[in-house]
């Protein structure tokens, strides 16, 4: 299972990296790329302009079709706004919330997001 991500702050691709699974991490300029493989995405919370570029990759060629759920994360401090875009993805797409995580995630996130992950399959 192939991670998509992005990160502004480098905090998601802190996460990320200590999963140990291999990567794509989205920026402006590849958000229109393909992939013919399961994926998870994990995003931080930002503004949906600012995320766009996960709803570009979605929806590029066959992407939509092997997207499988998505994990986000964010800072407790935003109250009902926590982990918002990875809510709003599930949602939108419907694919399981997989698990939101504060700033980069600690031990016990990690081991959540990969039996998550190995549940999916």
């Amino acid at each position: 299972m192939k991670v998509v991500f992005m990160s502004l702050t480098g905090q998601t691709r802190k996460f990320v990296k200590k999963l140990g699974l291999e990567t794509i991490e989205l920026t402006a300029g590849n958000a229109f790329r393909t992939i013919d493989e399961p994926f998870i995405i994990v995003t931080p919370t930002y503004d949906k302009e600012v995320t766009d570029i996960l709803v570009d990759f979605i929806e590029t060629d066959r992407n939509r079709s092997f997207f499988k759920g998505v994990a986000g994360g964010g800072n407790l401090n935003f109250g009902k706004l926590f982990g918002f875009t990875a809510k709003d993805l599930a949602h939108d797409y419907g694919v399981p919330l997989l698990h939101l995580f504060e700033f980069q995630g600690n031990e016990k996130d990690i081991q959540i997001l990969k039996e998550k992950v190995t549940e999916l399959g």
